[in-house]
């Protein structure tokens, strides 16, 4: 792996603003616009979340760790970044992005492991020999450019787990949320640290869930954004803000939520950048309640079937 996320690829190639993220959809778009108009398709996110269930779904079978999971989602962002998800049969990315996943987070397993419960999991839309996810996960690897080291979340949380006293409960939590921003766009907006500092945060000030049909969108709002402006008028040079950093002894009496502002406050973090990521899961969790599963399918199943993806 490299040393660390600020030299890598992923830093350098594979984040984006959100104009640059749009602009790129909107040609890919253009590029295949028959297609396109032929097979309409759910909001990105509902396929985000298909996706996560299906992978999911494979991963259970296969008793596979969720950093290799986690990986695997972050192939299909960047593989779909560069290709035009009608042209796929998306059973079979999903399939070979996990292989090729478990094999970068050093948990391998047999190929034709994945061919067998591939074909168990969807046998309408996979007719799978081993060499098709062989050459798929050439596909896969040529449109990354063989950059296939990814930088997690996970690594910061469990560093600073201690530092803010995090019970198990709220360690949990925390991960939840980790897990299901890679149902946004923000792993490919954000660095993992900033990530993990939202889950933190979420998670020490929301307690509940913070799932559908956990807080409300109001309530997770309010409060979030009242420790992240606490912390930003705390910096020193800020209007209002406090100069002298608290004393140990300070530190001490403060509840979590005060400890984590003030470690924002003295730290170099992209405050901007945790409000926008706590703004994209909020409309991430009123979006996931309007998921409906079987049309998603349908619409998905559609366009592998009528275009012959299914058999080959």
């Amino acid at each position: 792996m490299a040393a660390n996320y600020w030299e890598s690829t992923q830093r350098r190639f594979w984040q984006f603003s959100k104009d640059e993220l749009a602009q790129m959809r909107e040609e890919l778009e253009k590029s295949e616009q028959n297609l396109v108009q032929s097979f309409p398709l759910p909001r990105r996110t509902h396929l985000n979340i298909y996706f996560n269930q299906q992978i999911g779904r494979l991963s259970k079978r296969l008793t596979i760790k969720q950093q290799a999971v986690a990986t695997a989602q972050m192939y299909i962002k960047r593989f779909y970044s560069k290709v035009e998800i009608r042209r796929t049969n998306p059973y079979l990315v999903l399939t070979t992005a996990l292989y090729l996943a478990c094999k970068m987070e050093e948990c391998p397993q047999h190929i034709r492991m994945f061919v067998t419960e591939a074909r168990s999991l969807w046998p309408d839309f996979l007719h799978l020999e081993v060499s098709r996810i062989g050459e798929c996960e050439f596909f896969l690897i040529s449109e990354m450019n063989s950059q296939l080291i990814v930088h997690q979340p996970y690594r910061t949380l469990t560093t600073l787990q201690s530092d803010f006293l995090l019970t198990q409960d709220e360690i949990n939590l925390a991960l939840s949320v980790i897990n299901d921003h890679y149902m946004t766009d923000l792993p490919l907006l954000y660095p993992p640290h900033i990530i993990a500092l939202t889950a933190i945060l979420l998670s020490v000030v929301l307690r509940p869930n913070p799932g559908p049909g956990g807080n409300t969108s109001a309530n997770m709002a309010a409060a979030a954004a009242a420790t992240l402006s606490q912390a930003q008028q705390s910096r020193p040079g800020a209007t209002g803000g406090n100069q002298n950093s608290s004393s140990t002894a300070d530190k001490e009496k403060m509840s979590k939520v005060q400890r984590f502002a003030v470690f924002l406050a003295e730290s170099n973090v992209d405050i901007e950048g945790m409000i926008d990521c706590t703004q994209e899961l909020i409309s991430f969790y009123g979006c996931h309640e309007e998921y409906n599963d079987k049309m998603t399918r349908e619409q998905i199943n559609r366009f592998v079937k009528a275009r012959g993806l299914d058999k080959h």
